[in-house]
C-alpha cells in the first residue's frame, strides 16, 4: 500500500472435486459424506468437494423434523425413512430427482449460514434460468419454486464450518411419493418437477448445467473425479 493506492492481489479459484455418480443408496451416501466431513476437520486444506447423483426411494427427516408430516406410520412401513442430522422437516429422494451434497469449507468463502444458504438456491435459480425458467425464493421459507411449485429443496449440516447434506432438484422424478407426507412441512404449496415445464429433461442434462453453475456462484474450478 502506497499513499491511498492498494494492490489487489487476485487469488486463483479454489478446486472443488466433483463426483458424478448414479443411483446410490441413502445410506452408502451419507456415510461417504461423514467420511468426507472427517477428513476435512483434520486436514482443512483438503479439496472442496460436490457430489452429484440420484437416491432409490427413500424418505428423510431433519433433526428436528416432526413425523406428524409423514403420513403413515415408519414402524409398519416398507418404506425406507432415516433421521438424518441436517436442518428441515420431511422430504422425498428418488430417481429422476439430482441430489448435490457440497462438502465446502466456509473458512474459505463466507462463515455465514444464510449466506451459503441462499447461494445454493442462486445455483438452482441459475439453472432454471438456462431453460427460461423464473426460478423464485419465497419470504421466510428455503428452497426454490417455479410458478407456485416447489422444484428444489435444501437441507443442510454445517460443523466447524464445514457443509454436508444439501439440494434436491426434482428433474423428471415420480412425484407420487410426495403424497405420503407433507414436503418440508408445508401444507399449502405443491411440489413440481422440471419436467412439467420443460418436456424431455434427463438428469443427466441437469447434472451438467448444475455443475456449471454450481461452479459460477462459488467461484470454484470443477475438477472432476
Amino acid at each position: 500500500m502506497t499513499g491511498d493506492r492498494y494492490t489487489v492481489v487476485d487469488l486463483p479459484p479454489r478446486t472443488c472435486v466433483l463426483y458424478n455418480r448414479g443411483l446410490m443408496p441413502y445410506l452408502a451416501a451419507w456415510s461417504w459424506q461423514q467420511v468426507l466431513v472427517r477428513d476435512r476437520k483434520q486436514d482443512p486444506s483438503l479439496e472442496d468437494v460436490l457430489v452429484l447423483l440420484e437416491h432409490p426411494p427413500v424418505y428423510t427427516l431433519g433433526q428436528g423434523a416432526d413425523a406428524r408430516f409423514l403420513k403413515f406410520d415408519r414402524m409398519q412401513s416398507n418404506d425406507e425413512v432415516h433421521q438424518v442430522e441436517r436442518g428441515g422437516e420431511v422430504t422425498y429422494h428418488c430417481p429422476g430427482q439430482l441430489v448435490g451434497y457440497p462438502i465446502l469449507n466456509l473458512h474459505y468463502y463466507q462463515k455465514d449460514l444464510h449466506w451459503y444458504l441462499r447461494q445454493l438456491e442462486e445455483v438452482i435459480i441459475r439453472v432454471l434460468a438456462r431453460y427460461s425458467l423464473e426460478g423464485t425464493r419465497i419470504s421466510g421459507l428455503t428452497g426454490v419454486w417455479v410458478e407456485g411449485c416447489k422444484l428444489a429443496a435444501i437441507g443442510i449440516k454445517v460443523s466447524r464450518w464445514i457443509t454436508m447434506h444439501g439440494f434436491a432438484l426434482n428433474v423428471n422424478p415420480d412425484l407420487t411419493g410426495f403424497n405420503q407426507i407433507v414436503p418440508c412441512g408445508i401444507e399449502d404449496k405443491p411440489v413440481g418437477s422440471l419436467e412439467q415445464f420443460v418436456s424431455g429433461v434427463s438428469v443427466e442434462q441437469v447434472r451438467e448445467d448444475v455443475a456449471i453453475a454450481f461452479a459460477e456462484v462459488f467461484k470454484v474450478r470443477l475438477k472432476v473425479a
